[in-house]
């Protein structure tokens, strides 16, 4: 017995010797959320803890190293955060502006007091390789973007409906929920598709969230709004760009509070009407009034049947018909579907399959929102605006 514990207290040892002696590493590289006209978010991730800063440049064809950069440190209430989830908040940028910008980490070996004792350094590489870029949106009269949504942890799946889309043309991305089958830990979700959005354009390319159930469950879930801020600090918001107004709702779950699966932690229902509360809100705003397109966001489509979809339909929907909303687009139901108005909703429904592909263009004239499966054929088409809605 004492021998198997000196074995046992030796391999402790040797793994927390490991971890002491690994070097600190940015272990998840940057993406951007939250963007605005003069404000963005850029997230990332160390191994080990550390307090975190963005350097960043005009887009003006100097070189990242001619100067010293600003430096904007993640932190609040006047301390720099010290941990290994980073985000910093850029504030007052310039519409229509691209910039430039690295993440750089110092370790945090030790805090006692006011005393803080330093390690090494990390930082995305703007020596060898080019600094990472992101644009502001400005005025303009065309938005593209594309949504995909219920990849479900499928990367392959992912990675070819993203490799459909011209992203140099293209604004933004929407993920329309259910990303992965649920949350386990950071490492999980990372895994099971952020690492993949990262690679194929997160860090550069804006991409809004609309989170659906099954981001809703696993023991992670609660950390979800930490990786994916928003410029209203709840997980449903607006946005403008161009002549569009966007409305992302947060659907929340599809059966009733109560039901065995949930085990007594969630509270849906009453954060749906605190949510329609906030819409009231938000579609009384200049912002939406005054934008050509109204465009909602929302991953569980409003239709009969579960509890979850009859719960937005009766709480989101006649609040969307009185304000003018033009479409609505959705998923969940891992099926392709076109809900044409009607009496009860007054606007087009798209419910985009889990293996499909939406490409959006909205111009001074129309808007057109075309379906491609995983061939990059297209398979529908509606249009809003000027012209009566076609199919």
């Amino acid at each position: 017995m004492k021998r198997n514990f000196i074995v046992l207290l030796s391999l402790c040892l040797s793994i927390v010797s490991l971890n002491a002696q690994e070097k600190i590493k940015i272990s998840h590289l940057p993406y951007i959320q939250a963007l605005t006209d003069s404000t963005v978010s850029i997230i990332w991730i160390s191994n080990k803890d550390a307090i975190g800063w963005v350097e960043l440049a005009p887009d003006d064809k100097t070189h990242f190293y001619q100067q010293e950069r600003p430096k904007i440190f993640s932190g609040k209430y006047g301390f720099k955060n010290v941990g290994t989830v980073h985000q910093v908040d850029l504030k007052g940028l310039k519409p229509g502006t691209k910039y430039r910008y690295r993440v750089y980490n110092q370790e945090v070996l030790k805090h006692e007091g006011t005393s803080v004792q330093y390690g090494e350094y990390a930082a995305t590489n703007v020596y060898r390789e080019k600094p990472l870029t992101f644009s502001t949106p400005g005025p303009k009269s065309n938005v593209t973007f594309a949504v995909i949504n219920d990849i479900h942890g499928k990367n392959d799946v992912m990675t070819s409906l993203i490799k459909q889309v011209d992203l140099e043309n293209t604004d933004f991305i929407v993920f329309n929920g259910d990303m992965v089958d649920n949350l386990l830990s950071e490492e999980q979700m990372y895994n099971g598709f952020m690492d993949t959005a990262i690679k194929l354009f997160a860090s550069e390319k804006p991409m809004y969230y609309s989170r659906g159930n099954h981001e809703t469950r696993g023991p992670f879930a609660t950390s979800y709004p930490k990786y994916f801020p928003t410029s209203s600090g709840e997980l449903y918001y607006m946005f403008n760009q161009g002549d569009a107004c966007f409305i992302v709702l947060d659907c929340g779950e599809d059966k009733p509070d109560s039901d065995i699966e949930y085990s007594g932690i969630v509270d849906m229902d009453a954060y749906r009407t605190e949510q329609a509360k906030w819409l009231e809100k938000a579609v009384s705003s200049p912002a939406y009034i005054n934008a050509k397109y109204k465009i909602i966001i929302c991953h569980i489509p409003p239709v009969l049947g579960w509890h979850g979809m009859e719960d937005i339909r009766n709480k989101f929907v006649p609040i969307l018909n009185k304000a003018g909303a033009q479409i609505m687009l959705s998923g969940h139901m891992h099926r392709h579907e076109i809900l044409k108005p009607d009496q009860d909703i007054n606007f087009p429904v798209i419910i985009n399959s889990n293996v499909n592909l939406i490409k959006v263009n909205l111009d001074q004239n129309q808007g057109t929102f075309k379906i491609y499966n995983q061939k990059g054929k297209m398979i529908e088409e509606v249009v809003i605006g000027k012209k009566a809605i076609r199919q």
